[in-house]
């Protein structure tokens, strides 16, 4: 004979062991600000002792709300912002929601059409679209949210194509005495890369420094690797700023074959703050993305138009931070 199934926790059993009304304990799970503190944690106890989740599925029939949310992005890409995706799931969970990405095909004015449809559906509350959208907020029944980090190819834009590190990059490696300096540029289809290529060229030019030029990319280790490989031995060059870690971790490998010493002989610079990069020997100089914040806030947002409140302020910060870690020195005495 099978076993017994494990009758499931209701809230009324939660509500009895934390002694507390079941209302109370449905507030807790609506994130009510008003519950005190000390009642709060008596529920905090008896949720995780039992392993309690609320039921959804039982929620949303009883209040005819699904309690999802979605976020849509295009069909036909092969990029993936995992670590946005991955903060906004958690943001929408903490506050009782499920998450589903739904990949919608077309140009802009054809997935409108198709979030349309998936707005009136009744399966979400909430839509999300990380990409343009040639839509009218106003005719969905549901609250849809653009937050325009992406273009329809997921392609970085707005405030992740922000390049101004590169400035405070290129001014800390001449504070420590570099003068000679090469840009080892991303694929030129991605405002990143175009940023900060403009950047680079206009502080080197501000700060009266010299450029031995600028070697257009595609991202991979092999570009970095070749930009390096391929410079005169005369070319003077102390200082390389890569795209991003993958191009930089191409330089180092570049410069190590030359037999230059990474950073006695020549520093390099990455951007994204990859683990791998932080574990290397040397450690990768690098700018720290933080894409988290932005599905966090993006969610937020998305959350309070559904529930009708006030759109929460996004928090004074920049998404970007410069790392100086172990590929980075003064150059070398001439």
């Amino acid at each position: 004979m099978g076993q017994a199934e494990t009758p499931r926790v209701t809230i009324h059993e939660v509500a009895r062991r934390a002694g507390v009304s079941h209302q109370t304990v449905s507030r807790y799970f609506r994130h009510n600000e008003g519950l005190k503190p000390e009642t709060r944690k008596k529920i905090d106890l008896v949720v995780q002792e039992l392993n309690y989740r609320p039921n959804l599925v039982a929620r949303s029939m009883r209040t005819r709300r699904t309690n999802r949310l979605a976020i849509t992005l295009p069909a036909s890409t092969y990029l993936w912002p995992a670590r946005l995706l991955g903060a906004a799931s958690a943001a929408a969970h903490a506050e009782g929601f499920q998450l589903e990405v739904v990949s919608v095909e077309g140009d802009p004015g054809a997935r409108a059409e198709r979030i349309l449809e998936l707005a009136g559906s009744g399966h979400v509350e909430g839509i999300l679209s990380l990409t343009p959208l040639e839509i009218d907020p106003a005719t969905s029944p549901v609250p849809v949210v653009v937050t325009g980090d992406y273009d329809d190819n997921l392609r970085g834009v707005n405030e992740l194509a922000d390049a101004s590190p590169v400035r405070e990059i290129v001014e800390y490696l001449a504070s420590l005495g570099h003068e000679v300096f090469l840009h080892i540029a991303g694929a030129q289809s991605f405002a990143s890369a175009r940023n900060r290529k403009r950047v680079y060229e206009q502080t080197i030019e501000r700060c009266g420094l010299t450029s031995y030029g600028v070697v257009i990319g595609d991202w991979s280790p092999r570009s970095g690797y070749d930009a390096v490989r391929g410079l005169p031995e005369e070319s003077g060059v102390t200082a390389v700023v890569a795209a991003n870690d993958h191009v930089a971790m191409g330089a180092v490998r570049g410069a190590i074959s030359r037999g230059w010493r990474v950073p006695d002989d020549v520093s390099v610079f990455g951007w994204d703050d990859e683990e791998l990069g932080r574990f290397a020997t040397p450690s990768l100089s690098t700018v720290a993305v933080d894409r988290e914040v932005q599905g966090r806030e993006a969610v937020a947002k998305l959350i309070a138009e559904v529930r009708g409140e006030p759109a929460p302020r996004p928090s004074p910060r920049s998404i970007n931070r410069v790392i100086v870690r172990e590929t980075v020195g003064p150059p070398p005495s001439r």
